[in-house]
Formats: C-alpha cells, sequence, structure tokens
C-alpha cells in the first residue's frame, strides 16, 4: 500500500517540489541572470556563462522528458493488453484507432467502466485527456509514475 493520498483526477499529477520547483526556479533565475549578464557585460566570459545557463536548463528538461516518454511507451503497451482482455469482439477491432494520449488518459479507469470509456472515446473521437479523464468513476490510482 501506499502512503501517498488516495489518488483521484483531481490530484493525480505527480509533483515533486525539489524537482519541479526549487531545481526549475534556480536554474531559471540562473538563465535570467546570465541573460542580464551577457547583455550589460557583453564579454565573452559572459556569453559562455549564458551558454552554461542554457545547457543548465537543457538538462533540467530532459532530465523529466526522457524518463516522462519511457513510461508513457511502457503505459501504452500495458492499456493495449488490458483493452485486448477486457474489451468485447466489435470493440477490440478498433483499439487500433486510439493514440497513445488516449490511452494513457484511460489508463485510471478500472477494469469494469474501461469498455464503456473506449467505447465513448473510440466512437465520439474524444482527443481531449482531461475529459476523458474527468469521466472517470473508479479511478484506478497509478502510484509507481515517474
Amino acid at each position: 500500500m501506499s502512503t501517498e493520498p488516495e489518488q483521484s483526477f483531481a490530484n493525480h499529477a505527480r509533483m515533486v517540489p525539489g524537482f519541479h520547483y526549487v531545481t526549475f526556479a534556480l536554474a531559471f533565475v540562473y538563465l535570467l541572470a546570465s541573460i542580464w549578464g551577457a547583455v550589460s557585460a557583453r564579454t565573452a566570459g559572459a556569453v559562455v556563462q549564458l551558454s552554461g545557463a542554457v545547457a543548465l536548463m537543457g538538462v533540467a528538461w530532459y532530465t523529466r522528458a526522457f524518463p516522462l516518454k519511457a513510461q508513457d511507451r511502457v503505459i501504452r503497451l500495458e492499456e493495449q493488453l488490458r483493452l485486448t482482455r477486457l474489451l468485447p469482439d466489435d470493440l477490440r477491432a478498433r483499439t487500433e484507432e486510439l493514440s497513445a494520449k488516449q490511452l494513457i488518459a484511460m489508463r485510471f479507469a478500472s477494469d469494469a467502466e474501461l469498455p464503456e470509456l473506449a467505447r465513448w472515446v473510440i466512437t465520439e473521437r474524444i482527443t481531449d485527456t482531461k475529459a476523458i479523464k474527468a469521466r472517470i468513476r473508479d479511478w484506478r490510482p497509478d502510484y509507481h509514475r515517474v
């Protein structure tokens, strides 16, 4: 059992304060100070410092983006397997119509409500992931996220 609070649509996004707020804020402040320094000093050293600040922002960004992309691929595969197991034949044949973003949004639906949700997403061509998640009544938490 997780020590995290029970997940719902309202609180399912994962924020790590030390990373999302402190690290990004400090890197951004450093970038702004480096821009100011490069514009006002106009020296090679200031330009090198600015380059370092831009590189630091890139490292901070990609440190989050790369694991999320890998996680999304795993979730997509898990949900494709789950749909194969849970959907009726008529709907199972249409799972190829679902995008990765739709599959990722539907992962929070319980097994019992997934067929109905998938039918709605496919037939109505719903692409708004917030709308998909908001429609889930029996939330299936995911505590193993990056």
